[in-house]
């Protein structure tokens, strides 16, 4: 049996990916197919770790006549039920899960505490960061970030819509072209959207690598776990 390469993770899934075809909600399908992913992934002995994002609920930077703060903390809650989703579907493949949130709810999920959290993933557990930093004017990307580097996890695997990173969005331009790896300091220069430019340069602090790939077909997370070559790898030169 092959090894994984990486012992602990972070895996960000994008709302946008949750909503599937619909565009807006939880695709059942979809959300199913990500906790099989996970399961398989578990099942490998690796510590999971997963940043969830809300913007199949609400984007709150998307809202122009709203209060900017006001917005940000609604986007936070809504990854909240995306979380309860995610546990649901993976404790019913009897994968335990907590959810740690980082705005107190402590009637339907634990208060991001991290050395609770290392600790969960130390006995086998999965753990799901929910509401974004607790701060408005952080996106979940920073969040994936934050929390990497406070778990010390080994990679962040950005689960997309998009099998990579392309030179522009290649679901308008058909000619777009993918990259294989890029440098941190590519990614900001040329302003691809990987993650924010705090998320990216937090992980370029802290020499964290990123691996963009699509979520949408099935064995991918178990394929970057084992080492395969796909996607797009972003780290330091």
């Amino acid at each position: 049996m092959q090894k994984p390469v990486y012992k602990r993770i972070i895996l960000k899934i994008s709302g946008e990916a949750l909503a599937g075809s619909k565009g807006f909600g939880i695709d059942q399908q979809i959300l199913n197919s990500i906790a099989d992913q996970i399961k398989e992934v578990h099942n490998l002995g690796v510590e999971v770790a997963i940043v969830v994002g809300g913007g199949n609920i609400w984007r709150g930077r998307d809202s122009e006549q709203m209060d900017r703060a006001t917005a940000d903390y609604m986007g936070m809650l809504a990854t909240v039920i995306n979380a309860l989703a995610l546990q649901d579907v993976l404790e019913n493949r009897g994968v335990q899960t907590r959810v740690q949130t980082a705005i107190e709810m402590r009637e339907v999920a634990e208060p991001y505490i991290r050395r609770r959290a290392i600790r969960h993933l130390e006995k086998g557990r999965v753990v799901i960061f929910a509401a974004g930093t607790g701060n408005p004017f952080f996106s979940t990307d920073t969040t994936a970030a934050l929390r990497a580097a406070e778990i010390e996890a080994e990679v962040i695997l950005l689960a997309k819509k998009v099998d990579g990173v392309y030179d522009s969005d290649p679901l308008l331009n058909t000619a777009a072209q993918k990259y294989d790896s890029l440098d941190y300091i590519d990614v900001l220069n040329k302003g691809l959207g990987v993650m924010d430019s705090t998320a990216t340069s937090l992980c370029m602090d802290n020499n964290i690598p990123i691996i963009v790939f699509g979520i949408n077909t099935p064995g991918n997370i178990k394929r970057v776990i084992l080492g395969e070559n796909i996607g797009t790898l972003v780290r330091g030169s």
